[in-house]
């Protein structure tokens, strides 16, 4: 039978391999997406070509080894190709096709949806960010209105905007926090680190901010956490623009200051352990904690490829397949 709907999960990217050339590749394009950064563009171009790309790519290329080195891959793309196999288990229908893309890097939407468009009627796409951003998914969006305005013929296509707010997330996140305690015990505080965004952003309509903090709010009340249990912060800042606060490497230092020996840190924006989580809170803000006293800080794994997340991707996307 052929397929009726297709499914494409969709997530950021990662190099194709972790050396400094492949590096280039994959910031090039993500950093000159006006989406991601709305610096003007002569500015910063200068400061792209001119800085960023010849100099940063060789450090990052060190970092991003370490994990391919251990995960066998990059853990991005080997957790995604999980989360599609499990899926398509999930919905368990001939009808239906499970799949995923890049935003940068490859597989790109405008060649997936070119493989699918004469084999689906339908395409649902969902973006692996939980909590919507003018930075992420919308980049998504404009990849998807560019490839339309090419076919006569425009596809049948659906994004879904985000489900920071769904009962299967936020069970999902509460199950993750809980079997990591269970398993290793609790440390004295927990500490939620977003991937940040300039705080210009959220001043000019961004939700992210927002929705970030009511995942918070959610989170506390579900694990039965007081205020003084735990603290929310942002993370991966770029340049010297105010970005929003606090800070995680900022946030980590002052808690350790503050006599915290011990540290949990939960990424629920992250949809897979990835550089940011694996290399920047495990290892760089690891360091910043323990120089300043701490003895301890830990990374929760984010959802990944777990059974929790994969029901949940199922029960968002259902409603729209074909029978």
């Amino acid at each position: 039978m052929t397929a009726k709907t297709a499914i494409l999960l969709a997530n950021l990217g990662t190099p194709e391999v972790p050396t400094e050339q492949a590096v280039r590749a994959f910031l090039k394009p993500f950093l000159k997406d006006r989406r991601v950064v709305e610096i003007p563009r002569p500015l910063w171009l200068a400061i792209l070509y001119g800085f960023i790309l010849p100099f940063r790519p060789k450090s990052i290329a060190k970092n991003y080894q370490a994990l391919f080195d251990e995960a066998g891959g990059s853990p991005l793309r080997l957790y995604t190709e999980s989360q599609v196999k499990k899926l398509q288990s999930r919905v368990n229908a001939s009808h239906v096709v499970v799949d995923y893309v890049f935003t940068y890097g490859k597989p790109q939407l405008a060649d997936k949806l070119d493989e699918l468009k004469d084999k689906v009627d339908r395409v649902i796409i969902l973006p692996l960010y939980p909590q919507y951003s003018c930075s992420t998914t919308a980049a998504l969006y404009d990849q998807l209105a560019n490839y339309q305005k090419t076919q006569r013929n425009c596809v049948d296509a659906y994004i879904i905007k985000q489900y920071f707010d769904q009962p299967s997330y936020q069970a999902a996140l509460v199950q993750s926090v809980e079997s990591y305690w269970q398993a290793h015990g609790r440390s004295e505080h927990l500490l939620m680190s977003y991937h940040g965004v300039p705080k210009a952003y959220r001043e000019k309509g961004d939700p992210y901010y927002d929705q970030c903090m009511r995942t918070s709010k959610n989170l506390a009340k579900q694990l039965g956490l007081s205020s003084h249990d735990y603290t929310v912060s942002f993370q991966s800042r770029l340049g010297k623009a105010e970005w929003l606060k606090p800070y995680t490497d900022e946030t980590v230092r002052a808690l350790a200051k503050s006599g915290v020996k011990t540290l949990d840190v939960v990424c629920p924006s992250f949809s897979v352990d990835c550089l940011e989580t694996l290399e920047e809170i495990a290892v760089e803000n690891h360091n910043y904690f323990t120089e300043k006293g701490g003895q301890s800080l830990r990374l929760i794994p984010c959802l990944n490829d777990s059974d929790a997340h994969v029901d949940m991707m199922a029960e968002l996307v259902t409603p729209f397949i074909k029978a």
